[in-house]
């Protein structure tokens, strides 16, 4: 895994909705980081490079709440595996 490899963001921080984000801002830092854990459904997904796939919202929240969110483990995708 790239684990180290810094996450970046797909998408801008604008576009994200505020909806979401509204949602599961209520969730606790430790449910958060448990829905990104790799081999779940929604897990945090991303390409080689860092580019965040999946995730974007709990990531933006995460990083918002002080967690180190570049040392959270997840699924590597090439651009083909899309």
């Amino acid at each position: 895994m790239s684990d180290s490899v810094p996450l970046r963001p797909l998408h801008q921080d604008g576009t994200l909705s505020v909806a979401k984000l509204t949602q599961l801002d209520c969730l606790s830092t430790e449910v958060l980081r448990q829905s990104l854990v790799p081999g779940q459904k929604d897990c945090l997904k991303a390409r080689p490079d860092g580019t965040i796939l999946d995730g974007h919202h709990r990531i933006f929240l995460l990083k918002r709440r002080g967690v180190d969110v570049d040392s959270l483990p997840r699924e590597i995708h090439e651009k083909e595996d899309l």
